[in-house]
């Protein structure tokens, strides 16, 4: 999937969309999900122009990879969900449903979430 300059994120990123920031710093930014799936769903995204989980591997630096992943930590235990446990969802392409061109981690909590995925018949 290529990464689209005018996706939603980007837009945020950039100001032109508001949203209720949770968490930011040089690296990432967290924001609640507009469509909750658990009573506890952030997003957070790299402040980078990186379209999946592949090519955030590849392309960003050390420092943005260990930038993202604490960030991603911290707005776990800001958000709660450190004690009861959560979840990261990042889906990758197509087949995984990704539905924005910028790479993001979901991270959902507050309740039990059952099983990852149905199981295969």
């Amino acid at each position: 999937m290529p990464y689209d300059p005018n996706n939603i994120f980007a837009k945020i990123l950039r100001g032109e969309i508001p949203c209720k920031k949770i968490y930011e710093d040089e690296f990432a930014l967290a924001f609640p999900d507009i469509n909750p799936k658990a009573p506890m769903h952030v997003l957070v995204i790299p402040k980078g122009a990186y379209a999946d989980h592949q090519d955030f591997t590849i392309r960003a630096s050390a420092a943005e990879i260990a930038g993202f992943e604490k960030a991603v930590g911290k707005v776990a235990k800001m958000a709660g969900a450190a004690e009861g446990g959560y979840r990261l969802i990042s889906n990758c392409g197509a087949n995984s449903h990704q539905e924005v061109p910028h790479y993001h981690v979901h991270i959902l909590g507050g309740r039990a979430l059952g099983p990852m995925l149905a199981k295969m018949s």
